[in-house]
């Protein structure tokens, strides 16, 4: 008899970057909270990340996320979000993705024009609103996290490069912020290598100088993401466009701007002054997606002062199916991953 087990996956992608929603085939998990799920899955049963992103189901630019019951009342679904890197408390890419799979499935029943619900991510409660024209989902629109800046335009010296001027803003993660134009870039297509390899020598340079801590989250450990900025074009009264890139792991640049990048550039836009509350910007990508996001206002969490924003985006359907883990392959690796398949009890 072969040693198979299943998952049910519905991938989807938001501005290029495919997510993979797991739907069903997992256990429930312990914990009170999603967070306490999340770090249960991250510290016992990694299997599942490391399965859907590594050879030969997966390949590191994907991203997965579990679909997980709520433990909030106020919540329609919870989702654990998993990437390379590892748990991120909260990606505003994977929420549009999530949010649009919820509906498609079924899970949240459509409604024609805008609809509202929560989710709960590792990071709390999320608001969403759906667009849905003719049963489509033609827009999703999520809260991003109070983001800030913590460091403004210093100065490093990364080997190879010379000395670089970036800025580090909050946004679910730490990102580095840097002028795409001196460091040389166009932010186009085919710049993608040399724009992996630039973010990681700048990326490893701050790691190895300093590290952040979060008002309220503490230490985070290392600076993981770097985000290219091009030049900011005004489109109209209030509206505003700008190339991007980001950068996530080594050899991987996002297919999209990624939605807590765009978080991170109103939280320096705003801090420059050179925005406000009701004003967007959007991101364009190498790939020429893109995301929308809008400055709504800030607010004074302790000591910090933090942007509140929302991002807009478009998530599609790409596949359902059902994953064959075959335990007996040499390629799989069972042990961190048997005890939470529905199909293994």
């Amino acid at each position: 008899m072969t040693d198979e087990l299943t998952i049910q996956l519905m991938d989807t992608h938001a501005g290029g970057d495919v997510s993979r929603i797991v739907t069903g085939g997992i256990e429930p998990l312990p914990g009170a909270t999603v967070r306490e799920q999340m770090e249960y899955l991250r510290d016992d049963a990694d299997g599942l990340r490391r399965l859907l992103l590594e050879e030969p189901y997966g390949i590191p630019e994907m991203s997965v996320d579990l679909i997980v019951p709520a433990t909030d009342p106020r919540a329609s679904a919870g989702y654990i979000i998993m990437e390379v890197m590892g748990y991120p408390i909260y990606s505003g890419s994977n929420t549009i993705c999530t949010a649009t799979a919820l509906l498609e499935s079924g899970v949240v029943p459509k409604q024609e024009g805008h609809q509202q619900f929560t989710l709960e991510a590792p990071a709390g409660l999320v608001k969403v609103d759906a667009r849905v024209e003719n049963g489509v989902v033609e827009a999703i629109t999520c809260e991003g996290l109070p983001s800030y800046i913590d460091t403004y335009r210093d100065t490093i010296d990364v080997p190879g490069l010379g000395d670089v001027t970036y800025s580090v803003a909050y946004s679910g993660g730490f990102y580095a912020l840097v002028d795409a134009t001196e460091l040389g870039f166009d932010l186009t297509l085919d710049e993608e290598s040399r724009l992996s390899a630039c973010a990681h020598a700048i990326v490893e340079a701050i790691q190895a100088q300093r590290g952040f801590h979060h008002y309220t989250l503490g230490d985070v450990g290392p600076l993981p993401f770097l985000h290219f900025m091009g030049p900011v074009e005004a489109v109209t009264g209030g509206f505003y466009r700008s190339r991007s890139a980001t950068y996530v792991h080594p050899g991987v640049i996002c297919r999209s701007t990624t939605g807590t990048g765009t978080s991170a550039r109103l939280a320096l836009m705003h801090h420059e002054g050179r925005i406000r509350p009701g004003d967007r910007l959007e991101t364009v990508s190498l790939r020429e997606t893109g995301f929308i996001g809008e400055f709504t206002g800030t607010r004074q969490e302790g000591e910090q002062s933090v942007v509140e924003n929302r991002i807009t985006g478009k998530g599609y359907v790409l596949t359902r199916s059902d994953v064959v883990v075959n335990c007996a392959d040499p390629m799989v690796d069972c042990a961190s991953l048997r005890h939470i398949l529905s199909s293994a009890r």
